[in-house]
């Protein structure tokens, strides 16, 4: 197990994502434990049957992660993360009612002239 200070992964983040391939990583804040890093790939947790789909589908409902990036993150088609995500009841887009107004406005317009 590695500890690194809160200044210490500022300065230098990358040899605590170095360590983190290989062990726990504890970040202290001050004298105390604030957060533990742990390197996905050489747990071999992302290989278990769903974690990927599970990981980016929390990203993405969370916003942390685009549509896109999040189906890339899952290994799937982005058709069918977007249906994966859908039948979890997350939407693949949000507008509010003035966005909704706006494109409908916009439809109306792209119609009347075709």
């Amino acid at each position: 197990m590695h500890a690194v200070n809160v200044s210490g992964l500022k300065n230098n983040p990358s040899e605590a994502l170095r360590n983190a391939r290989d062990d726990l990583v504890v970040v202290m804040n001050r004298d105390q434990p604030d957060a533990v890093m742990i390197g996905l790939q050489s747990g071999k947790l992302l290989s278990e049957p769903g974690a990927r789909a599970a990981l980016a589908t929390a990203l993405f409902r969370d916003g942390g992660l685009s549509l896109a990036r999040s189906a890339r993150m899952a290994q799937m088609p982005l058709a069918s993360f977007i249906t994966h995500v859908s039948r979890l009841g997350i939407a693949v887009v949000s507008h509010d009612a003035q966005e909704v107004a706006r494109d409908m406005e916009t439809l109306d317009q792209w119609l009347a002239a075709s």
